[in-house]
């Protein structure tokens, strides 16, 4: 079975880069975060660390929170990398230039042999590629939240993406525990389009009056089998993130992904789920 990669950078120490660090070095690699500045890389650190400890007193974890901490370095800037870094996760918002420019900066320090990946749930994983000279090192490793408790990773393989990364993202997704599911890049790829469709019905049938979050909720996760029906699942993946991706689906697929008002209020007045203690529910 393959392992996972010795080293392994995280750029961005938020929910979802935390939670990618925190698996790698759980199965074993050394994870270094990079976030903006000393006080951020801390903070990062103890946002894992916290995590690691929780998931040790439900016995989920194989060795003690400490000794998984010892594989964690946090860094402020990418210029600090380890040039013999096997793969490189981009887990910064959902802001093209953003990781494009980080992404650029990366490829400039780790070694030619290492392969560069985005966590983006929607973004064009071709047009980030274009932003480096090699992108046939480069594809999409699209992590859900959260990270340690979920099942999948989406493998995104954009038209300049090599085999040989393909296959190794594969081997490395297992290693974690985890199950691939491969697509080609396109927007929304397959996950954040479907989940995204359902989710913005169900905010027009609640902003419609057709039913209350609860009964909509209630209906797909007892009548479908969902594990949480598609506002609770708004809620915990954020608001305003939902809406920046719709916004991109709405722009490059048309009208059918066009975010309801209701979405567009909720996220001015700071409704944006369980991080901001209000969404379709108080949390």
């Amino acid at each position: 079975m393959t392992a996972v990669p010795g080293t392994v950078a995280v750029l961005g120490g938020g929910r979802m880069g935390a939670g990618i660090a925190q698996s790698f070095a759980t199965a074993g690699s050394c994870v270094t975060v990079v976030e903006s500045g000393a006080e951020a890389a801390a903070a990062a650190l103890e946002r894992i660390g916290a995590s690691l400890r929780r998931a040790e007193e439900r016995g989920l974890v194989r060795e003690p929170a400490g000794r998984v901490l010892e594989r964690l370095t946090a860094v402020p800037s990418v210029d600090a990398l380890d040039p013999a870094t096997e793969l490189v996760v981009e887990a910064v918002p959902e802001d093209a230039g953003l990781k494009a420019r980080l992404l650029r900066a990366a490829e400039e320090v780790v070694d030619a042999s290492a392969v560069l990946a985005t966590n983006t749930s929607s973004l064009s994983v071709t047009d980030l590629a274009a932003a480096l000279r090699r992108p046939e090192r480069f594809l999409g490793l699209h992590f859900f939240n959260p990270v340690p408790a979920s099942a999948l990773v989406e493998i995104v393989v954009a038209p300049d993406s090599a085999d040989r990364v393909v296959q190794a993202a594969r081997g490395w997704t297992a290693a974690l525990g985890k199950q691939d599911v491969v697509v080609k890049d396109s927007p929304g790829f397959a996950s954040s389009r479907l989940g995204l469709a359902l989710g913005l019905e169900a905010i027009r049938m609640v902003e419609e009056g057709v039913a209350t979050p609860e009964a909509i909720d209630d209906a797909m996760r007892l009548g479908y089998k969902h594990p949480m029906g598609p506002l609770r699942l708004t809620d915990l993946v954020g608001l305003d993130v939902r809406l920046a991706i719709a916004e991109y689906l709405h722009t490059t697929l048309g009208d059918r992904f066009a975010p309801p008002r209701l979405l567009r209020d909720k996220v001015a007045r700071g409704e944006l789920g369980r991080k901001t203690g209000q969404g379709f529910y108080p949390w």
